[in-house]
């Protein structure tokens, strides 16, 4: 197992986390966080017409790569302890992160439809198993997340979630 510093992200914050065996990585708090603490600021530099495994969506056709690129290492969860707010343009903390314990977000929060949609393993109580995008939610998987601006008007438009 390997640990290094990231870009430009504050390396005394959050580290990543290379698993030797299997070249997965996950970006690891270094600190403490409570809920709505911003754990990152970010940027892009360029905006896609289509999603890619790496994207967050900002509307239609706009898909964006986060900088400081160790964000591309926050991993999913159905239990996620972070969201990336498109607005704001940070990475806020919704529930308790402890010294130690991965950074992890809800890839539907940011995606109507994924790229690379996948079985997932993360073994939360309210686990999807296979997460393909917020269009693909029940109304009742709807109300448990939180989701980007461009993301909750989708919902309402299709849906008619209200948040």
């Amino acid at each position: 197992m390997l640990l290094h510093s990231i870009d430009t992200l504050a390396p005394a914050i959050v580290e990543v986390f290379t698993d030797r065996s299997t070249g997965n990585r996950s970006l690891i708090s270094k600190v403490s966080f409570s809920a709505g603490d911003p754990i990152s600021s970010f940027y892009w530099s360029h905006v896609y017409p289509s999603p890619t495994y790496l994207t967050i969506q900002l509307g239609e056709e706009e898909h964006i790569s986060l900088l400081p690129s160790c964000l591309a290492c926050v991993n999913h969860s159905c239990h996620p302890n972070a969201f990336f707010d498109i607005d704001q343009k940070q990475l806020v903390c919704i529930r308790p992160i402890s010294c130690g314990e991965e950074i992890l977000f809800f890839y539907p929060s940011s995606e109507w439809s994924m790229d690379q949609p996948f079985t997932c393993l993360c073994k939360s109580p309210h686990c999807l198993h296979t997460i393909a995008g917020a269009k693909y939610l029940t109304p009742v998987e709807q109300k448990r997340y939180r989701f980007t601006s461009f993301i909750q008007k989708k919902l309402a438009s299709v849906y008619g979630l209200t948040s």
